[in-house]
């Protein structure tokens, strides 16, 4: 007999001749440290998003200066509007509230609470896009092209409401009267459907010969916007001219104040920037799309639409593009064998690693999803991943989010509906050459990234609290 088979054979006898109890002891101690150590370690490497710097809170844009014939065009920085924040520090107060009421056993505290996590400002216009850029002064311009020349038909630009005061009536000349937005309120029609689309500013202005109004009262079982949108430029610390470039093209086309670019002195990654944008919304549909125009903008109409489907009583809902109906495509079969390898993989783990309706979704990673306002302070709030799947967290955020009542066509309440629909929309799309994605690299971080963030989840070390 070998040595290496005598010192296997002492071992086990010294291991047999321990008592039962002792062994289950030890082995009782070994997973209990190894399952703290597991979630001590889960801690320390589970992404958590960095708090903005002073100057990511200010954005530039084009303004015209000077008077007709003489007019000339600057770039200036203004305090950029924020949502979040409020809504952040209205929850703040709600929890100081319920902690000083905890004698209250009839649960009101709690309800006021709840009643405050889903509350959001009101739209100021129609349509906010989200761009992340990350160096795209090169692929940047034939996208914004196509987004504003889509949001010019269906959007229009912002209107400007004059608001008169005795003082400015008497004091001022008419052409000097003070302007400002008015915010609205998005309505939705009562139909036996389960909802329908809004009804766009620039199509009613063609129906009223150019007098529609973003306040005006909304006729009978008629839903309305309010007029404009906005385009937020997320500049993720590029080191070429992608802001320059964006800021020109605002200057060419009047965009002026519609354009906004928002420069982050520190890389966020894709995720981050879209996280940052999405808190800065003003609009009725918040929609983030890819900088590369890979997708074709004006199948945003197909995400409205695939939007209100969906949308619940508290008016939240999703919509995806989807690029799962191109897979037995041209585009995607003259792909590399090791890509499409890599894509199914990852699809694969993504079905065992995610809760059931996100599991179901064809395609996650398309950069091109729509949600309404409603949706955002249930998703927005709680993210913590920062690169490629972001995404899916959003999705996943969207599946957890608290219920909401349902309400029957005559106004009963029929019961309650857990979570977020998301409706996964079929979009035109194409390959564009400069991706910043390393296949194999990218793809492995994705997989990790994946299985932390699934872990994270579960065992409680991200939970929907206060950040």
């Amino acid at each position: 007999m070998s040595n290496s088979a005598k010192a296997a054979s002492a071992l086990l006898a010294v291991v047999f001749s321990i008592p039962v109890p002792l062994l289950l002891a030890s082995f009782t101690l070994f997973s209990l440290f190894a399952c703290v150590a597991g979630y001590l370690l889960l801690h320390h490497i589970a992404p958590k998003p960095r708090l903005p710097f002073p100057s990511e809170k200010t954005y530039q844009t084009s303004e015209a200066t000077g008077s007709k014939g003489t007019e000339s065009t600057v770039i200036v920085s203004r305090q950029l509007p924020c949502w979040y924040d409020k809504w952040l520090a209205e929850r703040h107060l709600a929890e100081a509230a319920s902690k000083k009421d905890k004698d209250d056993r009839d649960g009101n505290s709690i309800n006021s609470i709840a009643y405050s996590l889903s509350a959001i400002e009101p739209a100021e216009v129609g349509l906010t896009v989200v761009v992340p850029a990350y160096n795209e002064a090169l692929r940047i311009l034939p996208a914004l092209e196509e987004m504003v020349d889509y949001c010019d038909k269906r959007f229009g630009r912002p209107k400007r409401v004059v608001k008169e005061t005795a003082a400015t009536t008497t004091a001022t000349p008419a052409k000097d009267k003070e302007t400002t937005y008015r915010p609205t309120i998005p309505k939705r029609k009562k139909a036996p459907s389960a909802a329908v689309m809004y009804d766009f500013p620039a199509n009613r202005q063609l129906s009223t010969g150019g007098n529609g109004s973003a306040t005006a009262t909304a006729d009978d079982g008629e839903a309305q916007l309010p007029s404009g949108y906005e385009i937020l430029i997320v500049n993720d610390d590029s080191s070429d001219n992608t802001a320059r470039v964006a800021l020109d093209f605002a200057r060419d086309r009047g965009l002026h104040d519609i354009l906004r670019v928002v420069t982050l002195v520190k890389n966020r990654g894709k995720g981050g920037g879209v996280t940052h944008g999405l808190r800065h919304a003003r609009g009725a549909y918040v929609v983030f799309a890819d900088a590369d125009g890979a997708s074709r903008f004006s199948d945003l109409d197909k995400l409205i639409e695939g939007c209100d489907v969906v949308v619940d009583a508290s008016d939240r809902g999703v919509a995806i593009g989807s690029r799962a109906h191109l897979v037995g495509s041209a585009a995607v079969v003259q792909r590399s064998a090791l890509r499409n390898f890599l894509m199914k993989s990852f699809h694969f783990v993504l079905t065992i690693l995610t809760p059931p309706a996100t599991s179901r979704i064809g395609d996650t990673q398309c950069g091109f999803k729509l949600f309404s306002r409603a949706a955002l302070p249930h998703i927005v709030p709680y993210m913590h991943s920062e690169g490629w799947i972001f995404d899916i967290e959003m999705l996943m955020l969207a599946e957890s989010a608290p219920a909401t009542p349902v309400v029957a066509h005559d106004g009963s309440f029929i019961g309650t509906s857990a979570g977020i629909k998301v409706a996964e929309v079929p979009v035109g799309w194409h390959e564009v050459e400069g991706s910043k994605m390393n296949l194999m690299q990218d793809s492995i971080r994705m997989a990790i990234g994946l299985m932390v963030l699934r872990a994270s989840w579960m065992l409680g070390v991200y939970r929907r609290r206060l950040t």
